[in-house]
């Protein structure tokens, strides 16, 4: 049997480098991201774009970057797969069932008589 020393392999007394180049991509993406959404939200050029046209574009956009933060910053885009499926595909059937009780309730507000 070898004789190591542990402690002396695990504290070598050397700081890592941080990692900056990480957080300034993160930091630009969510930039990038985030006036592009101001640009479609308060830019009085885009007229030309119907209202219903920039809200999914608009949300489109806000759905990626949450996407974006929670894989970066929650580390979930390093996970495995089936973790990040188990999460993802009820968030998916959350929004579908949000969406339909919106449409639903809408026609069926629409159809009573006062």
């Amino acid at each position: 049997m070898a004789n190591i020393d542990l402690a002396k392999d695990a504290h070598s007394g050397e700081i890592p480098k941080p990692n900056t180049a990480a957080i300034w991509r993160t930091f630009y993406i969510l930039l990038g991201i985030t006036v592009l959404e101001f640009i479609v939200a308060l830019a009085p050029f885009l007229m030309w774009i119907p209202h219903g046209w920039k809200v999914v574009l608009y949300a489109i956009m806000t759905v990626a970057k949450a996407a974006y933060i929670v894989g970066e910053f929650m580390h979930l885009r390093h996970e495995v797969k089936f973790l990040i499926y188990a999460i993802l595909l009820p968030m998916i059937f959350v929004a579908w069932l949000l969406l339909a009780l919106i449409y639903e309730g809408g026609s069926v507000f629409d159809l009573r008589h006062f």
